[in-house]
């Protein structure tokens, strides 16, 4: 009768300790949703569009020169980077609030302690050379990342926004208005892009100026037609709304015709991965499974030949496969 109550009782406590993390791990989901969550979010910019006080000027630095480094001498050295600007418009496009001073820096940490790590471990000298070269990639290849993903965000809500500025005109607003509109009810982060045109054009910037450079900022081409079509009616005039209209069902169109493409080519993108893995993958497991076997490979001058000229080989047939999957539309 104890070992049965004291069963019981062991069962109780379970149950009521995987109740209390459940409840524990829900209490903190929502309680970073309602500060960090999207809703919020939304939320703050709601609050931010309609509090007077609000500055955006310390946000969008429109007529001040972003900022390379904190640093005076390292913003003085780095101005006489030739690749400068297109850092800084990679640091934008990604979204980023990073300096270029702090980017250069970080690749260049990497990079050194990769290499250092590599020379203390008397790795070879090639070795030591790609890994530290690896390193240093790093940070720029994140920045590339984040910036196809938020170049890709913005593709996806290019028309609705386009719609939302059509309604506008349609309802009476001036095409300021609908700038305006689409920077206080999109979503990030083709919000905050439409908001820098507002505002250029608030602080003087001609309507074209403010466009273009909303092109240059974002280069996609859909954006290019919307840019191009805004500055055609209104040199020659003609319905707006109707152009609007057309051009977000037209990219509405394309993307449909890009994700059916994706859908498509799937097996051969998955083909061409497996291609890829497989002989890392195969190489691994037998040197696991029989070491011996695959020693000659790193000890033998002919097996790092080998190895060498495979991995050539290797690399040209990802470029190969990659020019074949890879679907213009």
């Amino acid at each position: 009768m104890l070992n049965f109550t004291s069963g019981n009782s062991f069962l109780i406590i379970s149950v009521l300790v995987f109740v209390a993390a459940v409840l524990l791990v829900e209490g903190l989901y929502l309680l970073w949703k309602a500060h960090r969550g999207p809703e919020a979010k939304k939320l703050e910019n709601r609050l931010q569009a309609l509090s007077a006080s609000f500055d955006t000027t310390a946000k969008t630095q429109l007529l001040k020169r972003q900022m390379i480094s904190d640093v005076p001498l390292l913003e003085r050295l780095f101005l006489n980077l030739p690749q400068v600007n297109e850092l800084q418009r990679l640091l934008h496009q990604a979204g980023l609030s990073w300096t270029v001073s702090r980017l250069v820096l970080t690749c260049a940490a990497l990079g050194a302690g990769l290499l250092g790590s590599a020379v203390l471990l008397h790795q070879p000298t090639l070795a030591s050379l790609i890994a530290g070269a690896a390193g240093a990639g790093v940070p720029v290849l994140l920045a590339i990342n984040k910036r196809r993903h938020r170049l890709g965000k913005i593709e996806q809500q290019l028309p609705d926004a386009i719609d939302l500025l059509n309604r506008a005109l349609r309802s009476g607003h001036a095409f300021s208005s609908g700038l305006k509109m689409i920077g206080e009810e999109m979503p990030e982060p083709i919000a905050s892009e439409f908001r820098i045109v507002h505002d250029e054009v608030n602080f003087g910037v001609s309507l074209q100026q403010a466009l273009t450079n909303l092109s240059q900022r974002i280069p996609l081409t859909d954006l290019r037609y919307f840019v191009v079509s805004v500055l055609i009616q209104r040199d020659s005039g003609g319905n707006l709304t109707e152009v609007l209209g057309n051009l977000s069902h037209l990219i509405r169109e394309r993307l449909k015709l890009a994700a059916k493409v994706k859908v498509l080519s799937s097996e051969g993108r998955l083909s061409a991965w497996i291609l890829v893995i497989m002989p890392f993958a195969l190489g691994a497991i037998m040197n696991i499974v029989n070491p011996g076997f695959m020693a000659p490979l790193w000890t033998d001058p002919i097996g790092i030949a080998i190895v060498k000229y495979m991995l050539t080989l290797m690399f040209f047939g990802v470029l190969i496969m990659r020019k074949i999957i890879k679907i213009r539309y």
